[in-house]
């Protein structure tokens, strides 16, 4: 029967490729891979001889359709990324859903995941935890996310390219103050570290060159802290303020905050206009 296979596949260390991921690889009948050249050598290594189709984030939309085609006319595919496993912070997670849109069965074939064995070895609560991916690197995307963000109890968790890191990590100082942070990188391969801070050490560790950052990285954050009285309009005003402090337009600000705390934006936003005049 016509299905797709949502695969996970190693982070770094091949030993940890499953046996019925193996299975599963070598019995569809073509492999939707995120970069072909990277996943030949896992295939390679396994031995696992299927043909390759490119599916990545910039051309998803035309490869997904003839994938689709192709499952609706009677084949079996299996979707794997570069690493872990596809649809989180991935592209894949579209075919999945045109599959759901077509009546095409999915199934999923667990495999490592960064995000969680970092949360795993951080050190930090797990009981309760956001996703938040990759940050945008539109500056009011980015503001947003990390003004929301940083009103959220729950511990933290942030993927980031190594060029970035510095950046990041400054902003998240900046708007979250000095909390807990673990940074994991090259998770399961040769040069796996793990550094357990705060983020004002952590951005004091990557500057001036001192410590050059290389690989991927996980960001564990610890979550706010969680209060024990509601939030006043006061305190939430204070709150809006930073954020314009920090280059927010003030509506965008008060967006957040009404949000994160559940009062009126418009009442905070009158407030702030009231403190100006």
């Amino acid at each position: 029967m016509s299905k797709l296979y949502v695969v996970g596949t190693p982070i770094g260390n091949l030993g940890d490729m499953t046996y019925r991921a193996i299975e599963t690889l070598k019995s569809v009948d073509f492999i939707a891979a995120e970069d072909t050249r990277v996943s030949a050598k896992l295939l390679n290594y396994f031995d696992i001889k299927k043909p390759l189709v490119s599916y990545h984030e910039h051309n998803h939309k035309y490869s997904g359709e003839n994938i689709i085609r192709r499952i609706v006319s009677g084949e079996t595919c299996a979707v794997i990324t570069d690493a872990g496993m596809p649809c989180i912070s991935d592209p894949g997670e579209d075919l999945v859903r045109l599959c759901a849109e077509n009546g095409i069965p999915t199934e999923v074939v667990p495999g490592p995941s960064a995000l969680i064995s970092a949360l795993a070895v951080s050190g930090l609560d797990t009981s309760r935890f956001s996703f938040e991916g990759f940050p945008s690197t539109a500056k009011r995307s980015r503001y947003e996310m990390f003004a929301y963000a940083a009103l959220d109890t729950r511990t933290l968790i942030f993927y980031e390219a190594p060029h970035k890191l510095v950046a990041t990590l400054k902003d998240m100082l900046k708007f979250f103050g000095d909390r807990k942070v673990t940074l994991c990188r090259e998770l399961t391969k040769i040069h796996e570290e793990v550094i357990r801070t705060t983020l004002s050490e952590a951005q004091e560790l990557y500057d001036d060159d001192k410590k050059q950052p290389r690989g991927e990285y996980v960001i564990i954050v610890e979550g706010a802290k969680q209060s024990e009285e509601p939030v006043t309009e006061e305190t939430a005003l204070e709150q809006v303020k930073a954020l314009v402090a920090k280059g927010m337009r003030a509506a965008d600000a008060c967006r957040e905050i009404a949000k994160a705390t559940g009062l009126s934006k418009s009442e905070l936003y009158s407030m702030l206009l009231a403190e100006k005049e």
